[in-house]
């Protein structure tokens, strides 16, 4: 067993769905967020063993500060409005590995 991650970068994008009409990400554009961010990733050549994996996932807990997104292994959180702000944190954080102070949550 190997003490190197698999991912150097797992980000994972909330795409939590409510119906009770509480703010969650899926209603602020986290599925073509998530799927941008994924295509970025594949056109840089970032994906795969080693690199940078995009996922979807449930429910991360901090709708009302979303929508949100998650890197690991570093545990940093940002929010986003649009693909200018997922490209901003795949260019500086995922790429250049600076936090991007402005969207960190």
């Amino acid at each position: 067993m190997s003490d190197t991650p698999y991912y150097k970068h797992h980000v994972f994008f909330c795409m939590n769905q409510r119906d009770e009409g509480r703010p969650c990400c899926h209603d602020r554009g986290a599925k073509e967020a998530q799927e941008h961010a994924k295509k970025r990733i594949k056109d840089l050549k970032l994906s795969g063993q080693g690199k940078v994996r995009i996922n979807k996932s449930g429910c991360l807990d901090r709708c009302e500060e979303g929508p949100v997104v998650v890197i690991y292994p570093e545990g940093t959180w940002y929010t986003y409005v649009d693909k200018h702000d997922i490209d901003d944190i795949i260019d500086q954080h995922l790429v250049g590995g600076q936090v991007v102070e402005r969207l960190k949550i």
